[in-house]
């Protein structure tokens, strides 16, 4: 699902991605991270849903997404990074409840990171990041 799609079949005005804010392009990149992690559980084969969620809450939860980009801090360019430490380093009024406050914000860079690359068109190296941090962590959090 292309965000330019989407945009064109709602009507939606265009909006640059740099003009969000970095906790909204965290809330957006969450969702879009979401559906990948979803779609490669569901990939596994047909199981109950529980078994379903487990493994998708796994690696939803942000001391995972912060050991996967801890896993891809060398592939990232300069403009990626950039954005990763705007999200890292956004004051955000909530907290997640089984994460430490760096794996929080870590998380909520990542976050921020997706929804850039999301928002800009660029699905593909979204979803490249994301299976290269899958296949870098292992079995250690094997969908």
């Amino acid at each position: 699902m292309e965000e330019s799609m989407i945009r064109q079949i709602l009507e939606l005005p265009k909006v640059e991605a740099g003009e969000y804010s970095s906790l909204a392009l965290a809330y957006i990149g969450d969702a879009v991270y979401e559906v990948v992690i979803r779609t490669k559980v569901m990939s596994q084969g047909n199981m109950q849903v529980h078994k379903m969620h487990k493994k998708s809450a796994a690696l939803v939860k942000a001391p995972a997404q912060a050991a996967m980009i801890r896993l891809l801090m060398e592939e990232l360019s300069p403009e990626e990074e950039t954005v990763y430490r705007r999200g890292r380093n956004a004051k955000s009024g909530t907290m997640a409840k089984h994460a430490t406050m760096t794996e929080y914000r870590m998380a909520t860079g990542f976050e921020a990171l997706l929804g850039y690359l999301y928002l800009t068109g660029r699905s593909g190296r979204l979803l490249e990041l994301v299976g290269n941090g899958l296949k870098k962590m292992g079995d250690c959090h094997e969908v």
